[in-house]
């Protein structure tokens, strides 16, 4: 078992959420415990809760990691397009791939639950920050809507593309025929996004 002081704070905040993200490549994390996570580092739990706070918080690091790696795939996609659609897709097709590529990690981003505590500022920034995506692009495709209008639309579309790719990587579309979850992406966003703009 190693000594709390073979690492420093930041070491060992590094080797656990490592370590988790590791397990998470091929593992639940309902299969996870405190105590799990202390064995696979070689520490004790209490030195965890000492580290993150409670478990709960140390999840929610891992989500955090997850969300900043979206958001710098995010940031490296509209980089590469100004019109608004096809960023709009671009970031569509990003999620469904992304969550495809991190079942796991990205299962956990959105079963994690505070039970009850508050979400913390440096969470909930990160929350912000995907969602003001959306918003940016949709008040570029239709710069009249009203902010009510804009957060409303950039819901449905996150709402749909979300039920899209979580149906997509359970694959449980249920159909006789092969179904893309890319397709139907596309399909979602022609959709709406012309209704949208012309009303």
């Amino acid at each position: 078992m190693a000594r709390r002081n073979d690492h420093s704070r930041e070491e060992l905040v590094e080797l656990t959420l490592t370590c988790v993200e590791d397990y998470l490549k091929t593992q639940p994390y309902h299969s996870l415990s405190l105590r799990k996570i202390a064995a696979m580092i070689g520490y004790v739990p209490s030195t965890l809760v000492n580290v993150f706070g409670s478990y709960n918080i140390l999840l929610l690091h891992i989500v955090a990691r997850a969300i900043d790696e979206l958001r710098s795939q995010a940031a490296q996609a509209l980089s590469a397009t100004s019109e608004p659609k096809t960023s709009l897709s671009a970031l569509a097709h990003l999620y469904l791939d992304f969550a495809a590529e991190n079942r796991y990690r990205w299962q956990l981003i959105f079963e994690h639950s505070m039970q009850g505590d508050k979400l913390p500022d440096w969470q909930n920034d990160r929350i912000q920050s995907m969602t003001g995506l959306l918003e940016a692009l949709l008040r570029k495709l239709s710069p009249d809507k009203s902010d009510e209008d804009v957060i409303q639309a950039s819901r449905v579309l996150w709402a749909g593309v979300h039920g899209i790719t979580l149906l997509s990587v359970d694959d449980k579309l249920f159909t006789d025929v092969p179904v893309n979850g890319g397709e139907l992406i596309d399909n979602l966003l022609s959709g709406y996004l012309s209704g949208w703009v012309s009303h």
